[in-house]
């Protein structure tokens, strides 16, 4: 009996250590006084003797630490333990366990320092920021103001608008000018996978705001975790909007003891969120954050720009003006992509010899010797790292960055450092890498077209000068009229007379983004899709204004309603009238539309204040169609001839000015391109007798145009215009824009 008392507690012994090791990692070791966890894990104690002996395999805790001197059996000379044993010391290790307090699950998120972010480091923001310093600034810096007149103070403040805008540099800016605990968590980090997690974290987070109040609690990409509770497809969103909704109940000031505690949500999509969180209570006030126009820019920029070392004649207004469409993040990738190329022009002028540093005095290099004097041996040291350099020199070109760093391997003196700066040009340059964020998305680009490559169509163009080029140019003209709203320009008459490539024109010549519709692609389908996105197309132009909107085949998209129009088609019409001149301001958004078929079109598109500028873009007269073929051939090689080229170009426009009557612009451009075909055929065909014969590659011919392809070419193409659909388009002309029939043709 004694020995297997003895062989007992020599095993106790060894779990008791055991134990200490798991159990006390984090906690103060246990005196030999201390009563270890495991004790309460039994609820009904025997004596040490009974229980080891008459119960086999379970095992007791010890009253006490069992003193070392009592392990006296080698650990060799113990039995193995049984499983039960080792099944109740584990569970009550696991018992143990649980009884210690346990860890925060975002424990390392305690420290609520405010960001290093201040108000100065925003820029064209400044009626965002008026209002947060309303909304967020006076309740934290004077409770006592609101205390004293009894007003609730806001609760919660919603941000919103496309990404990149400023949402999060605003909030954590006015946290930090505030000096305030600042908590910011991610909606999605609340998320979990366990049941009633997301709903206890989310808890847990208003708790300790409540602990740490007066503080900011700033929660980004809201939307995640607060859709909307009808369209939400799991039982888990219902529950965590409910929860925040509750939450967000819970702080006013009646339950945070008059401490303020100011909840900032961050979103993109404020229509996703559910409609309970936007009541007046919780985010009462929403602060929206659009694109900056050229304003802003330029102060964005200024503020960007504050610590580059910026060449002196930098104009900062000029490049606002060229960058339409840019958010505050496109800006500062623009301002860092200047950077790497001034940085890369920099080293290609060194290695160039075009840009030249300054000599290190030698005065300099004599003090360093003599302090440097007893040990010789740094340089001898320094020089092996250079070494690889110079003979990565000897073998790379002489524009490599190695001669560059074999010439200077010491740092530049500031006197050195003085010529490196940022030009205009490094910027224009970093202008055609970066794209926008509109642009990323595939919807507003700005098209490579000029007045040059259009021909003719004066009148036209100089219509759309003033309805849409100077609008934009120049708006505090316009405004000083009284004129605001833009008006919308339809362009109709006979296809391939230049509709698509004018409104591209017009929208390189403004320096617009222009994003281009074709009629057909907004229809779908499903009930409410085609609707959805005619909405979309004309929020992304707000987005990224000055924008203009091009509908190529608008009858396609807005058909006359009558009695047999279906309903779908008629929802379509609806929508693009209400974004027209509805209740959504169109500040900065263009409309120009064309089509082929104006009688097809619904009336209500052309009154006033909608398409009311209509424009008739009619076949070309013979002047303007010479006009068109100088514009045309311009990269077009002619063969030489006694007279020279010029008499191939004036028997070409002969050609045009007489036997093309009734050829539309796309017409013209189709003979040019035959007549280049014609004689790239004849090239070609003397190429292959060449090659049969083994001619020599010098005396090959080239690929020359001459009179005689014109002439061939305007056989083989006619005009695309029946002279029917002449007299149709002139009476829709007459009848639309209310000028005379042309004399000398009949109208149906």
């Amino acid at each position: 009996m004694d020995g297997s008392n003895a062989l007992n507690k020599s095993m106790q012994s060894l779990w008791s250590t055991h134990r200490k090791a798991k159990l006390n990692l984090n906690a103060a070791p246990l005196t030999p006084v201390e009563t270890p966890p495991l004790e309460d894990t039994n609820k009904l104690p025997l004596p040490a003797s009974e229980n080891l002996v008459d119960s086999g395999p379970s095992i007791s805790p010890p009253s006490s630490i069992i003193p070392a001197t009592n392990d006296v059996t080698a650990p060799d000379a113990r039995p193995p333990p049984s499983k039960r044993k080792l099944r109740s010391a584990r569970s009550a290790v696991e018992d143990s366990s649980s009884k210690r307090p346990k860890l925060s699950s975002n424990a390392i998120a305690k420290d609520h320092t405010p960001p290093a972010t201040r108000l100065s480091d925003l820029g064209g923001v400044e009626a965002c920021v008026e209002k947060m310093l309303e909304l967020v600034a006076m309740p934290l810096c004077h409770p006592e103001i609101y205390l004293h007149t009894g007003v609730q103070p806001p609760r919660g403040v919603l941000l919103h608008g496309p990404p990149g805008c400023g949402k999060t540099l605003l909030a954590n800016a006015i946290a930090g000018e505030l000096g305030v605990p600042f908590i910011n968590i991610s909606a999605p980090s609340i998320v979990s996978g366990m049941s009633g997690e997301s709903e206890k974290t989310l808890r847990d987070t208003f708790e300790e705001a409540k602990r740490v109040a007066p503080c900011l609690l700033f929660i980004d990409e809201i939307d995640a975790i607060t859709p909307k509770r009808e369209s939400a497809q799991r039982e888990m969103e219902r529950r965590i909007v409910a929860q925040f909704l509750t939450c967000m109940d819970d702080m006013s000031w009646e339950k945070t003891e008059n401490k303020p505690v100011i909840v900032i949500g961050a979103t993109n999509r404020p229509d996703s969120l559910d409609a309970a969180l936007r009541r007046a209570g919780r985010f009462d006030h929403e602060i929206s954050m659009g694109v900056p126009d050229e304003e802003a820019r330029n102060k964005i920029l200024r503020v960007l720009c504050a610590k580059l070392q910026l060449d002196g004649d930098f104009n900062f207004a000029a490049f606002a003006k060229a960058t339409p469409g840019y958010v505050g993040a496109d800006l500062s990738a623009l301002t860092g992509a200047a950077g790497i190329i001034a940085v890369k022009r920099i080293f290609k002028q060194l290695t160039d010899g075009t840009l030249v540093l300054p000599e290190v005095p030698e005065t300099i290099d004599q003090d360093t010797s003599m302090a440097v004097d007893p040990p010789p041996t740094p340089p001898a040291e320094a020089s092996p790292s250079i070494t690889p350099f110079v003979s990565l020199a000897s073998q790379l070109s002489t524009s490599s960055i190695a001669h560059f760093l074999s010439a200077h391997p010491s740092p530049l003196t500031p006197a050195q450092l003085a010529p490196l700066c940022i030009t205009s040009d490094d910027f224009y340059a970093a202008l055609r890498e970066v794209q926008p964020s509109s642009k990323r998305e595939g919807f507003a680009t700005v098209p490579d077209v000029t007045w040059a490559d259009i021909g003719a169509l004066h009148g036209t163009r100089e219509e759309l000068h003033m309805a849409i080029v100077q609008p934009i140019r120049r708006p505090e003209l316009f405004s000083a009229v009284g004129i605001e709203a833009a008006c919308g320009v339809l362009l109709w008459g006979p296809p391939g007379c230049g509709k698509t490539l004018l409104a591209k024109a017009v929208a390189n010549e403004s320096r617009a983004n222009f994003i281009s519709v074709k009629g057909p692609e907004l229809l779908n389908k499903y009930v409410g899709e085609s609707e959805r996105a005619v909405r979309q197309v004309f929020s992304r132009a707000r987005a990224s204004s000055p924008c203009v909107i091009f509908f190529d085949e608008l009858d396609a998209l807005v058909p006359r309603r009558d009695e047999s129009m279906s309903e779908s088609s008629a929802r379509v019409v609806n929508t693009l009238l209400t974004e027209l001149d509805g209740l959504d301001s169109r500040k900065s958004v263009y409309v120009i539309a064309a089509t082929n078929r104006p009688d097809m079109i619904d009336p209500a598109m052309v009154r006033p204040g909608r398409l009311d500028k209509l424009l008739y873009v009619d076949l070309p007269s013979p002047d303007e169609r010479v006009e068109i073929v100088r514009t045309l051939v311009r990269k077009v090689p002619f063969a030489p001839t006694e007279q020279g080229a010029e008499t191939i170009l004036q028997g070409a426009e002969c050609i045009v000015r007489e036997k093309c009557d009734g050829y539309s612009g796309a017409d013209l451009a189709a003979v040019v391109r035959e007549a280049g075909v014609i004689a790239l055929k004849r090239v070609l065909g003397a190429l292959d007798q060449m090659d049969e014969s083994g001619g020599l590659v010098e005396d090959r011919p080239q690929v020359l145009v001459v009179l005689e392809d014109f002439v061939r070419a305007q056989d083989k193409v006619g005009p695309s215009v029946s002279a029917v659909q002449r007299r149709k388009y002139e009476a829709l002309r007459a009848k639309f824009a209310g000028l005379p029939v042309r004399t000398g043709k009949d109208v149906d």
